[in-house]
């Protein structure tokens, strides 16, 4: 079975990009599910082209595959706060990182090195929990 690396990432509009490491294809969509919903039309309609008008395509795209996504930490972060999934507070617990400086990473402010590293850090800390509690 194929595997494919494809990229998630939050626009400055605030939409979501989905698009393959190696491969052509991209979707884009107002949440990550409507992105990777767009690539997946995206590669069908390639395949379906390629078909009928005689022209070669990813042989992948024949036989089963899994696409695996990857996301950065501030596009997760967003995410899960527009989703109302996360609040300022939860993550302000999660990161170290006070909520005033979240809200101006959610608002369009870059965080440096250091901070970005302290989001992922938290959420893989979480991941660690949650993995202990369906272990």
């Amino acid at each position: 079975m194929e595997q494919i690396t494809a990229i998630i990432e939050r626009a400055a509009d605030g939409t979501y990009s989905v698009y393959c490491k190696d491969e052509i294809f991209s979707g884009m969509g107002e949440t990550i599910e409507d992105a990777k919903a767009d690539m997946a039309r995206q590669m069908a309609i390639y395949k379906e082209t390629a078909v009928t008008e005689g022209f070669k395509y990813p042989e992948f795209l024949d036989g089963e595959y899994i696409i695996d996504y990857s996301i950065d930490a501030l596009s997760l972060m967003i995410y899960y706060i527009n989703a109302g999934i996360f609040s300022l507070a939860a993550l302000e617990k999660i990161t170290g990182i006070n909520q005033k400086q979240l809200w101006a990473y959610t608002n369009g402010t870059k965080p440096r090195k250091a901070q970005a590293d302290k989001i992922k850090a938290g959420f893989l800390s979480l991941t660690k929990d949650l993995d202990a509690v369906f272990a």
